[in-house]
């Protein structure tokens, strides 16, 4: 029998750690359907015609919700690698989540895009995960993807529905890379995004997304809401260590006393943990949505 080298074996163990914490996390019923709850739709669409990322191509979905009715301009929330929150048997299922609050009135009547990033090339990828763009799209730190969404997506989603222009009803979020980028957007333009939801945001050294503290600590606050989620338990490689960067995260907006929360937890890097809790961080993340003016 083939024997495991002495750092397999820790990575092996490691990863033993991060499915045992996940197990701690389960489902809540607000992430299941509810029969007295009206449904929105989901459907698939491609866009193929960036000029801000040129040559690439990525589907996206759009969630209209049952509430939407084609005269009063609807909020906005933005996912990156939309196809792990849209999924119907997923970690997040966003769009039932969504329904959920909706009806409630614990969030807006809102138009879900769920993005995801771009693959350059004719040659055949097997997930999203493994498109050839995504690191450069989402890692990045410049406006270059704020622009992307603001001047293409909702552009190209307002051609068939109403979207709000105010940056208080429009909100971004995503897991891993998609975090860091979610958080890029809002930190760039606040005029156009003021939300921001991570889980096991990569805020490491894929790109410079480790200099984030200190320029949190150096800046004028801005007027952003940011919801962050990690586990202990999270990547540590040559990039960084997960846990440790959302917990300098965590520390870097408590000083300049931003509007945020962070839930940290036992898990690994997965949607496991972020899935279990998304109401209850939609919740929070849209608290007194009708109330803000902006």
């Amino acid at each position: 029998m083939k024997r495991l080298a002495p750092f397999a074996l820790i990575l092996v163990g490691l990863a033993s750690l991060a499915l045992a914490a996940d197990s701690d996390y389960q489902l809540g019923p607000d992430s299941t359907r509810k029969a007295e709850v009206p449904q929105g739709i989901v459907t698939k669409h491609l866009f193929a015609s960036s000029k801000v990322f040129p040559e690439t191509s990525r589907e996206y979905y759009l969630y209209v919700p049952a509430q939407y009715d084609g005269q009063t301009p609807a909020a906005v929330m933005v996912f990156q690698d939309g196809h792990t929150y849209v999924s119907e048997t997923g970690q997040f299922r966003a769009p039932a989540v969504m329904d959920n609050l909706i009806a409630a009135g614990e969030m807006p009547v809102t138009i879900g895009i769920f993005l995801n990033p771009g693959h350059k090339g004719e040659s055949k990828i097997d997930s999203p995960w493994r498109s050839n763009n995504r690191s450069f799209e989402y890692d990045t730190l410049s406006a270059d993807y704020a622009t992307f969404i603001i001047d293409e997506i909702l552009p190209e989603v307002a051609k068939q529905y109403k979207l709000t222009d105010d940056p208080n009803l429009r909100a971004i979020g995503g897991i891993s890379s998609g975090g860091i980028c979610a958080f890029t957007v809002a930190w760039e333009r606040p005029n156009q995004f003021r939300k921001v939801l991570s889980h096991v945001g990569s805020f490491t050294n894929i790109r410079g997304g480790n200099v984030y503290p200190a320029l949190i600590r150096k800046t004028d606050p801005k007027p952003i809401r940011i919801f962050l989620q990690d586990g202990e338990n999270d990547l540590d490689n040559a990039h960084g260590n997960w846990w440790l960067s959302n917990l300098q995260m965590e520390k870097a907006l408590a000083f300049r006393k931003y509007d945020y929360q962070f839930v940290g937890g036992t898990g690994g890097h997965s949607g496991v943990h972020g899935g279990a809790i998304l109401p209850e961080s939609l919740r929070w993340l849209w608290r007194g949505w009708d109330q803000e003016k902006d």
